[in-house]
């Protein structure tokens, strides 16, 4: 592996780091669990892993700046930035499920290069750079390489999708019922799993209405190195700004998936 193998060594490095504060906090008895301005929620699980990976970066990538979901931006002096989000489903995290995971990537000239998703409530992390390759496995060391399906159509499809009041939000709730009714099965698994589960083959498309770059930055490189495709509601690479939509699929799908989520003013 080369080219951006010392930077996925360290963020797997980094996501170790992650693992051992968020595992501790997991399921704790006084795990301190406050509100965001936006009312989301943020416990001192999130804070504590975000601070250590800003700690180990200013130390390993002091020239690289930095994004995190907690604590904002960083200047950088080139044109690399990490992009962190230190528990991506928090909500679940705070209520003791165990889909959550932190989220590491590597963006140059703004467009994501590399990406770890570090999921240790279930035993599984996922990562990939560019021209690499997508493997998946318990840790960096026992890594399979994964692919996305073969599924071509949308009747045989398996969708997840984002809380369907998102959609509701973002006036498309019928078009998204009106997949779920063409699909083979739809499932809701939220936040970074779906992705997962799409570039590992076991669905074949995610869509969500709205998110943050962090949400996504990771997963990209992880979807579309797995021979998968990821642009937002438009059509243009994810993630196509600070916030952003998703539409993530096996790339035979795509198309199809665009067409139908469609804003009626565009079509």
């Amino acid at each position: 592996m080369t080219g951006y193998a010392d930077d996925l060594a360290l963020a797997h490095r980094l996501a170790d780091a992650a693992d051992a504060i968020s595992m501790a906090r997991f399921g704790a008895l006084d795990l301190r669990v406050e509100s965001k301005p936006d009312l989301t929620p943020v416990s001192d699980a999130d804070t504590a892993v975000e601070r250590e990976i800003r700690a180990l970066l200013a130390e390993q990538r002091p020239d690289d700046g930095l994004l995190g979901e907690e604590y904002g931006a960083t200047a950088a002096t080139g044109a690399r930035q990490w992009v962190v989000d230190p528990i991506d489903g928090t909500k679940n995290f705070v209520r003791g499920v165990p889909i959550w995971a932190t989220l590491i990537a590597l963006l140059e000239q703004g467009r994501p290069v590399a990406g770890v998703v570090s999921a240790p409530a279930l035993g599984r992390r996922w990562w990939a750079a560019r021209g690499t390759g997508a493997y998946a496995g318990p840790d960096a060391t026992r890594g399979e390489a994964i692919r996305v399906s073969g599924v071509r159509e949308l009747a045989d499809a398996s969708l997840c999708y984002s809380s369907l009041g998102g959609w509701e939000e973002a006036g498309l709730l019928e078009p998204v019922l009106q997949l779920m009714r063409d699909t083979w099965r739809s499932r809701a698994y939220g936040d970074f799993y779906g992705y997962m589960l799409l570039a590992e083959g076991a669905l074949d498309v995610m869509i969500e209405p709205e998110l943050s770059l962090w949400d996504v930055a990771a997963l990209v490189p992880i979807v579309t190195e797995a021979g998968g495709t990821c642009t937002d509601l438009a059509g243009r690479p994810a993630p196509a700004g600070a916030e952003t939509s998703a539409v993530a699929s096996n790339s035979l799908l795509h198309s199809d998936i665009l067409d139908r989520l469609a804003r009626p003013a565009a079509r």
